[in-house]
């Protein structure tokens, strides 16, 4: 049901608003003086970074080929939507270099892909 907050649109929209919601901050700064235009601009700046931070993490921490690679290694090939699932979120919760030295017999990664796999599989609304 959400499949839409990693689509491109989306992304942009959210980046469009906070610009608008900065800008709109420094206007009235610039109009009034008053500090708390500083505190939003300063809270929105940061939620910003927070909300767009693990969606730029895909872009920038792989690179296509990389991707490729990562995909064409899934080992569950009766359920390729559960892979590529799976994949995405190792694409956004790791960069490449973090993922290639990550231990995968460790006690967190294999927690992580569980609740990855739960999280995939689970047909609830949120």
């Amino acid at each position: 049901m959400f499949d839409f907050l990693d689509e491109d649109w989306f992304i942009i929209t959210l980046e469009i608003v906070f610009v608008i919601l900065i800008a709109y901050d420094i206007k009235k700064y610039v109009e009034t003086k008053k500090k708390e235009y500083i505190t939003n601009i300063i809270l929105t700046f940061g939620f910003a970074v927070w909300t767009l931070y693990p969606m730029y993490n895909s872009y920038f921490g792989w690179d296509e080929a990389q991707k490729e690679e990562m995909l064409k290694t899934c080992n569950d090939s009766n359920n390729t939507e559960l892979c590529k699932c799976v994949d995405d979120s190792i694409f956004k919760e790791f960069v490449f270099e973090e993922y290639k030295s990550i231990d995968k017999n460790s006690t967190e990664h294999k927690e992580f892909l569980k609740e990855t796999k739960e999280d995939c599989l689970d047909d609830s609304w949120f």
